[in-house]
């Protein structure tokens, strides 16, 4: 085990990307020790230091017997012997120093600097004084000091470019940046730990599989993919899978990320890609994850400056080539992952580089159930707390919504200084992630709470009585967000993958109930319906222009799958004759549902004045509350709350839903009472009739 382990450290630090390190300490000591040279070299001046009328003064009064002018300003002098030994002048007794030993005798030299200009040889002549001019260059100061100088700047421009490249060489540059992961590595992560991703998850096993048993599928002449691709929206786990890949993989697994191939120097892109794929082959049979490679993968040839992209597209090149090039004999098997699939290169796609593409997608109820069920581990819950309910109000979130939407309810559990997390709890979470962070401080004036109360029943009203809309779950004039002055929150029953024509205009109805309150209750509008009217708008316009759903036009579509973002905006396929038509369509849409939505609310005016007085008195109304003021859905199909499930389930039972409500035991008992004395009569009759 010990070997193992020091194999695996050995591993490590050979891993691309390890560069040696050298620590800042050899560089001070490398300064140090020039210093001590320079110390040691260079021989103190222990002359005295006098000032220049002092000088004068010691001329002037015979005690000077030479000087010799340094470099035509600085001054060095010897006193007379006679003149120190008889009190005239004192010097100073030099320091005891390790390469100067004193001699135990007085210094009889001073130095001092004269003004530039300034004529001292008629003094000198005048008094007698020996004279003598001299020129000194001290080379060995100017040179070292120049050395410690480049010495400092190498250093600090070594300790920026390890900043800026962590682990990265000047000769080492082109070197991939790849984490390398093994079975004895630090990664915890396994397949146990993704949940929701069944299908996904068989697929990438099977992956795994091919590497750690290739004969198994070999022997049948089948060959090992090449490549695996992970698509699927934001946060729905394509990272994770990978981590969980690497940690049931007994092989090497490199990991990095689209953008460790992008630097500021010409041709490193490339340099990494070969020098990724050779580190590959030393250690197949072997995995390779490219995580966001769309950041290299960008289709080529559609950059508005296309010299811009000159080194993005020598990488992906290099990219294509070397996936393109190594022996499938090898068990190298690369693996990336994107959001953004429909921006990768054609090339890129094709069968022989990424073979397989697995889709990463939101999980569906039962998918959020495990999900939840992996995330509660980490939090302590409360026994009443029920998985399937959460799991249902959670439609369309992904995997990090889910995660976040459980850190938040613990985290407003704790700021509520519970013991446990509640239903509670996790029904304000969800509010959180999908309305954003209550503002109860915020000052709103009376006249525009009435409108947004108004504005919100509306929106409520209109979704209670249309057929093929969401559940209302709950209306609040709270503000939350960064904009939202309220909200209507409805909230599907069950995940939807298609919508018919009926559905998108119930939508759209509901979302025009809030403009049209405010034009029947003030006979004017705010601009409060701004992101209703954008929705409207977009929505509206994918049904005339992509699903083909307008009399207009018919069954056309103008919607470019190949490239959905278009190239600077003229991928346009249709004619001004056609783009006016789906104007008048779009408009006449719109004013069609404007007018079916102001007649629902005239017709439900009473209600909708209750309700407003009621938000403005409460704030915040649940489905509970809905149903006293609204009273039963016409189509039945009740929001799934945890406050109000009792209450709908009795309704359902009074109504002719065709949902059977289940019944408690008290009830059970009750009907199996009846049952048998119905049958008892029964008998009791059926002699009769004989």
């Amino acid at each position: 085990m010990s070997a193992e382990k020091k194999n695996t450290k050995k591993d490590q630090s050979s891993a691309p990307g390890k560069g040696p390190k050298i620590s800042v300490w050899i560089y001070l000591g490398i300064l140090l020790i020039l210093l001590s040279i320079h110390s040691v070299l260079s021989i103190p001046d222990t002359t005295q230091r006098i000032e220049y009328s002092t000088f004068m003064n010691e001329v002037r009064n015979g005690n000077v017997e030479e000087v010799t002018v340094v470099n035509g300003i600085n001054i060095r002098g010897v006193y007379k012997k006679e003149a120190i030994e008889s009190g005239r002048v004192v010097v100073p007794t030099p320091e005891e120093s390790p390469w100067r030993p004193q001699s135990g005798e007085p210094e009889y030299t001073f130095s001092t600097t004269m003004f530039e200009g300034d004529e001292i040889r008629p003094l000198l002549d005048e008094y007698e004084v020996k004279y003598d001019a001299s020129i000194e260059e001290d080379w060995f100061s100017g040179v070292f000091t120049w050395l410690i100088f480049l010495v400092i700047l190498v250093a600090f421009w070594m300790f920026i470019f390890r900043r800026m490249n962590p682990g990265q060489q000047v000769l080492n540059i082109g070197k991939n940046k790849a984490m390398l992961y093994d079975k004895l590595g630090d990664n915890k992560v396994t397949f146990k730990d993704v949940a929701g991703l069944q299908e996904a998850k068989e697929e990438v096993e099977e992956v795994v599989e091919f590497l750690r048993n290739p004969q198994k599928f070999t022997r049948l002449g089948g060959n090992i993919p090449k490549g695996v691709l992970l698509v699927g929206p934001p946060g729905t786990g394509k990272t994770l899978m990978a981590k969980a890949t690497a940690g049931e993989a007994d092989v090497p697994f490199f990991s990095l990320s689209g953008s460790d191939f992008v630097e500021m120097f010409v041709g490193v892109g490339a340099a990494r890609v070969r020098d990724l794929f050779k580190q590959a082959k030393e250690k197949a049979p072997c995995i390779i994850f490219i995580d966001e490679i769309d950041a290299i993968g960008r289709s080529r040839g559609k950059s508005a400056m296309a010299s811009s992209n000159d080194e993005r597209e020598n990488t992906l090149n290099q990219l294509l080539a070397e996936m393109d090039g190594f022996n499938t004999d090898k068990g190298v098997i690369m693996m990336a992952a994107t959001n953004r699939p429909d921006i990768l290169d054609s090339a890129l796609l094709r069968p022989g580089r990424f073979d397989r593409q697995i889709m990463i997608d939101k999980p569906d109820l039962n998918g959020r159930i495990e999900v939840l069920n992996v995330h509660l581990k980490k939090i302590k819950i409360s026994a009443d707390l029920d998985v399937k309910l959460l799991a249902s109000q959670t439609p369309g979130f992904a995997g990090a919504d889910l995660a976040n939407m459980c850190n938040e309810a613990a985290l407003l559990a704790a700021r509520r200084n519970k013991d446990s997390v509640e239903m509670i709890d996790f029904q304000d979470a969800i509010e959180r992630v999908v309305a954003g962070l209550e503002k109860k401080n915020k000052i709103i004036s009376p006249n525009e709470r009435e409108i947004v109360a108004y504005h919100e029943s509306g929106h409520a009203i209109v979704g209670w009585y249309l057929e093929h809309t969401d559940p209302v779950m709950k209306v609040s004039i709270v503000p939350r967000g960064f904009a939202a002055l309220g909200y209507t929150l409805q909230t599907p029953l069950e995940d939807r993958f298609l919508m018919t024509r009926e559905e998108l205009s119930d939508k759209v109805c509901a979302l025009l109930g809030g403009r049209v309150a405010e034009d029947i209750i003030f006979g004017r509008v705010s601009t409060g319906a701004q992101n209703d009217l954008e929705r409207i708008t977009n929505m509206t316009f994918a049904m005339v222009a992509v699903y083909g759903m307008s009399e207009e036009l018919g069954n056309v579509s103008f919607y470019d799958s190949n490239n959905p973002e278009g190239s600077f905006g003229f991928n346009r396929k249709y004619s001004e004759n056609t783009a006016e038509k789906i104007d008048k369509a779009i408009k006449k849409f719109i004013d069609e549902s404007y007018a079916r939505t102001k007649i629902m609310l005239n017709e439900h005016r009473d209600k909708l004045e209750i309700m407003a007085k009621t938000l403005l008195e409460k704030e915040i109304l649940t489905s509970a509350d809905l149903i006293d003021i609204l009273g039963e859905r016409p189509h039945g199909n009740y929001p799934i709350s945890h406050v109000d499930v009792q209450k709908i389930k009795d309704i359902q039972a009074q109504s002719t839903l065709p949902e059977e409500v289940p019944t408690t035991a008290e009830e059970d008992a009750v009907l199996e009472t009846e049952e048998k004395s119905a049958e008892t009569s029964k008998n009791e009759e059926s002699p009769k009739s004989e």
